[in-house]
């Protein structure tokens, strides 16, 4: 079985926030395969397809991001013999809005919900997708920006973004994190100007 969390926080004051892009991206894969992720369990919501004849688990994380490692550990306790890998979807602050980037491992940047993650399962070694929001404009502190919604702008590409993540997932789930790597880590997402017209 492989696994995808996505991270963020939780209820609809952060629905639409930076800090939320992996809950998105995890609304989208549920979306492409058909499968609901409402089920209650393990401190997170949960969801189960198949994806290319194996089965595939989704996870959004309803302990709030700085302590994402509960859930994450809850799962992969829980599933240990059954999981073949698992990958984790979230925000990034030092990619460009517009990249995202697969990583088979590596440090946490500082990412407070990866941090947890690492600090709970005592490992950096596990596979990431990166899907950037780029630094704060200016004197704007980090914890409001991640917490802040996306520009106009931002948001006439998003779905392009949350697509491609999707569809790179579904990549990694069938053929491995260097093909995943090798196929989405070169894409760029222009921002979209104008009045939506």
């Amino acid at each position: 079985m492989k696994v995808v969390i996505g991270l963020g926080n939780p209820g609809p004051r952060y629905a639409g926030t930076r800090h939320n892009l992996g809950f998105m991206v995890i609304d989208s894969l549920a979306g492409r395969l058909g499968v609901q992720v409402s089920d209650k369990r393990h401190q997170c919501l949960l969801g189960q397809g198949f994806l290319a004849g194996e089965k595939i688990m989704l996870a959004k994380p309803q302990t709030y991001m700085n302590r994402s490692g509960q859930a994450v550990w809850e799962i992969l306790n829980y599933y240990h013999d059954r999981i073949d890998d698992f990958i984790v979807v979230h925000d990034d602050l030092d990619l460009e809005f517009g990249r995202i980037r697969f990583r088979s491992g590596g440090s946490t940047a500082g990412h407070k919900g990866l941090l947890s993650i690492a600090g709970l399962i005592n490992s950096t070694d596990f596979r990431r997708l990166k899907v950037g929001i780029g630094r704060p404009p200016g004197l704007v502190p980090v914890e409001s920006y991640v917490l802040s919604e996306f520009s106009p702008a931002e948001k006439k590409t998003l779905p392009a973004i949350i697509a491609a993540c999707a569809e790179g997932l579904e990549t990694w789930a069938r053929e491995g994190i260097a093909k995943a790597m090798n196929d989405f880590n070169g894409l760029v997402f222009q921002e979209k100007e104008g009045t939506g017209n």
